[in-house]
């Protein structure tokens, strides 16, 4: 983290500052909505306590439905100018490693105070969008409100209970009225979900891994699959950061936007598409990738994310970039969206959270809390840091899989090539899932090719992989 200018600790400044704030933030006002009464629950992984966002549903007539998605109010806690807010603004994230988490703010702050916690009433700010049956939203709105989370739930259990595989969990049994409120929300997801596809949203299965220990003996990388109460969260998280976007447009205000331009090896993608029987035009279009994407889901489902993997390194990196009043943003090739923020997660990213100062500024009709040209500053800084973030992730990530590999050596594996460039060619074993550096037969081979490879050494501290090809 330090090579790549991150700060794994804390200041004594930070500490002191941090000390010092005792109460989280409650704020109450004429302009600030009291939904205290409303069954707001939180759906996160099993062991997360820094709870960035909550929602709720209401149902409407002619099938619609109103959603809410409360976003954490960081700003009131976290100062812009405080020793805090300079950490937050240095890492500008949270950093998940197998070792370690780092987290952009003090525990005592992202896991307790600015923390959307079970029981707890909080300062939040509230995207509030009326959904058509058809997963369109006709309708938003931003404000500022205090909430109370009824229920902190996680997202295997819940999935569990929607698809009839699991029963309820039991904090969503205990509270009435919560089961028939997340089915709504559920239904109400995959409508969204449904339409964002239909508009060329690219379906993408990334092979993320978590560690698996046994004590403290790393015992496995295990994938971290999607499932159904995932996309729930994803999709309002998506639809919540497109309305924020168009709020502080409508605001006359700028907006730290999340951009994923035309990918420049869109030559490749289709080269990889004609290979399985697919047709895309010379010209990048998006729902026509989605098509061939949902296509070979439905025709070979057991290795669809090996092809998406390969889609994600052609696609390429998203980028934070500020919107002006009155400019066209570049927009989100991946989700097909036009308009797209990072709103819902301030606990974890700095972004998020200028982008709720820059929400609270708009309500209460104020100038911007950025100079056009400080915000552009930001944008490049975050994009950079956040870059060498994940950087640190993959490097750890590198290490506790070469730990696993260790005593393997000279086994034989099916692969997958992940990256070719002149830096090298990578390449993914399946079991376990593991990525590493093919040093010997590489020549000739691109994203997407597989192949069979014999594990010829590993190094833990530098986090080396190295395979050789091997004869078909």
């Amino acid at each position: 983290m330090i090579q790549r200018g991150l700060l794994p600790d804390f200041s004594p400044a930070v500490l002191t500052e941090t000390a010092s704030l005792t109460t989280a933030a409650g704020e109450t006002g004429p302009s600030i909505r009291d939904l205290r009464d409303r069954l707001w629950c939180s759906i996160d992984n099993d062991d997360s306590r820094d709870l960035d966002q909550l929602t709720v549903a209401e149902p409407l007539s002619g099938g619609a439905v109103r959603i809410f998605v409360a976003v954490a109010d960081v700003d009131a806690l976290v100062r812009s100018g405080s020793a805090i807010d300079g950490h937050a603004r240095t890492n500008t994230t949270s950093v998940y490693t197998a070792a370690e988490i780092f987290p952009m703010l003090p525990e005592k702050l992202s896991t307790d105070l600015t923390s959307l916690g079970e029981g707890q009433a909080r300062a939040a700010l509230v995207v509030e969008m009326a959904v058509a049956i058809d997963g369109t939203v006709t309708a938003s709105d931003v404000y500022r409100g205090v909430v109370l989370n009824r229920a902190k739930l996680a997202y295997n259990s819940v999935a569990a209970w929607l698809e009839g595989t699991g029963p309820a969990p039991p904090r969503l049994a205990a509270v009435p009225g919560l089961d028939a409120q997340l089915r709504v929300q559920d239904k109400t997801a995959q409508a969204m979900k449904a339409l964002r596809h239909q508009r060329g949203a690219l379906s993408l299965e990334s092979l993320e891994t978590r560690a698996v220990f046994d004590g403290d003996r790393l015992a496995d990388l295990r994938p971290d699959e999607k499932n159904r109460a995932k996309e729930l969260i994803e999709d309002f998280m998506i639809a919540a950061n497109g309305v924020t976007a168009k709020y502080l447009e409508g605001k006359g205000l700028p907006s730290l936007r999340r951009v994923l331009r035309v990918p420049e090896r869109w030559g490749r993608i289709v080269d990889l598409a004609a290979g399985l029987g697919g047709h895309l035009s010379a010209e990048p279009d998006a729902r026509a990738l989605e098509e061939f994407l949902a296509e070979r889901r439905r025709a070979d489902p057991v290795r669809f994310p090996d092809l998406s993997l390969s889609m994600i390194k052609l696609l390429g990196s998203g980028e934070y970039a500020v919107e002006l009043p009155g400019q066209s943003a570049d927009g989100h090739f991946g989700l097909a969206v036009r308009d797209y923020s990072h709103s819902t997660a301030p606990n974890r990213r700095y972004p998020d959270l200028i982008t709720g100062r820059l929400l609270k500024v708009a309500i209460g009709g104020k100038p911007a809390p950025y100079s056009n040209s400080e915000l552009s500053d930001l944008a490049r800084h975050c994009t950079e840091a956040e870059d060498n973030a994940a950087k640190v992730e993959r490097q750890v990530q590198k290490s506790a899989a070469a730990l696993l590999l260790a005593s393997r050596i000279g086994e034989q594996f099916d692969a997958i090539v992940t990256g070719a460039s002149e830096k090298g060619t990578w390449v993914r074993i399946f079991q376990p899932t593991v990525e590493g550096k093919l040093v010997q037969g590489f020549e000739g081979l691109d994203v997407g090719d597989r192949l069979r490879v014999k594990l010829i050494d590993t190094n833990v501290d530098r986090g080396f992989i190295d395979f050789a090809r091997l004869p078909r």
